[in-house]
């Protein structure tokens, strides 16, 4: 058995007592002064809180406060697009080819001495040969409208990735073969039990990687083989509960797409969510046409790039004609 790894997350982050502070000065800290009464509660209209969603914890309100301000960030330099792609990033089928054996061919992620470190080696061509049965998991104190609007946004995507893959990949309640977790911290550092039950044999560097998941890591995945097939038969996609919408659904769409298959990232992809400078956060047309051809017939689980390589230019070339 093996696995592949892909993660998103961004080098700007200036460690965990800055996101404490950072939180802090957001949202206020009025501390009463010793010796005062605590404030009589607010009057309110609100229904009573929901009892099957844990309240959250002060460890989760700050990581929040912190992400929603590095999406802001993200937002103030035009990133984070969610148009496709247009006339300013034009790419031909020589780019879509190169971005392919890029992105397919190269591992983002490898395990040396018990930890996953950056590799881009590369590897074979792997790949769903059977139909995906995703299942969304959440932690208890994830709140119920999020439940909702990420469920939803996953229905909607995974119905366009069957589209254009051809590959069967629906929702449902149990038996999956891919797993989505959403998690708030507290839920994530006790993951370890739940991935080693979903995929026995997982490694221990990998779950370390969910379960003390750094914060530039806003999520991951994991995409299981049986041998050296080349065919998936397990996927997994851990996310941060806490981000904000938007970066969110970047995780949403990049780790399931990843999980196809295009399990690397390249800094030349353009327009791409298979590039780490986050000018995108949903699926481009680019990213749509590499979906196609990842599982376009005459490509197979476990081909080699020399042997893939002149396929690819002719499937390129019939997937984005007129253009070299």
């Amino acid at each position: 058995m093996g696995h592949q790894v892909t993660g998103l997350g961004s080098g700007t982050f200036r460690g965990l007592f800055a996101v404490l502070c950072t939180a802090l000065a957001l949202g206020g800290c009025d501390l009463p002064e010793p010796g005062a009464a605590p404030p009589a509660p607010a009057l309110t209209d609100s229904p009573p809180p929901d009892p099957t969603v844990t309240p959250l914890d002060d460890e989760t309100r700050i990581a929040t406060a912190y992400y929603a301000r590095i999406e802001a960030g993200y937002l103030s330099r035009g990133q984070l697009r969610t148009d496709g792609g247009g006339a300013d990033t034009p790419f031909t089928a020589t780019d879509l080819a190169r971005n392919v054996v890029a992105i397919a061919f190269h591992d983002e992620f490898s395990e040396t001495g018990g930890r996953l470190v950056a590799s881009n080696r590369e590897n074979r061509l792997h790949r769903w040969a059977q139909p995906i049965r995703l299942a969304v998991e959440f932690g208890a104190s994830v709140p119920l409208d999020q439940r909702r609007a990420d469920r939803s946004a996953i229905q909607s995507y995974i119905a366009r990735l069957s589209r254009l893959s051809g590959l069967p990949i629906r929702l449902v309640a149990d038996r999956p073969n891919f797993l989505v977790l959403i998690e708030n911290p507290p839920e994530r550092r006790a993951l370890g039990a739940r991935i080693r039950v979903f995929r026995p044999g997982t490694s221990e560097a990998a779950i370390r990687s969910v379960v003390a998941m750094a914060p530039t890591t806003y999520c991951t995945a994991f995409s299981y083989t049986a041998g050296d097939s080349g065919r998936y038969d397990r996927a997994l996609a851990v996310i941060r509960g806490e981000l904000p919408d938007l970066m969110r659904q970047a995780c949403i769409e990049e780790e399931i797409a990843q999980a196809l298959g295009l399990v690397n990232d390249s800094p030349r992809a353009r327009p791409s969510i298979f590039n780490d400078d986050q000018e995108f956060a949903t699926l481009t047309r680019q990213d749509e046409l590499m979906i196609r051809l990842l599982y376009d017939a005459r490509l197979r689980p476990g081909i080699s790039l020399d042997e893939a390589r002149p396929l690819i230019d002719i499937i390129a070339a019939e997937l984005h004609p007129g253009d070299s």
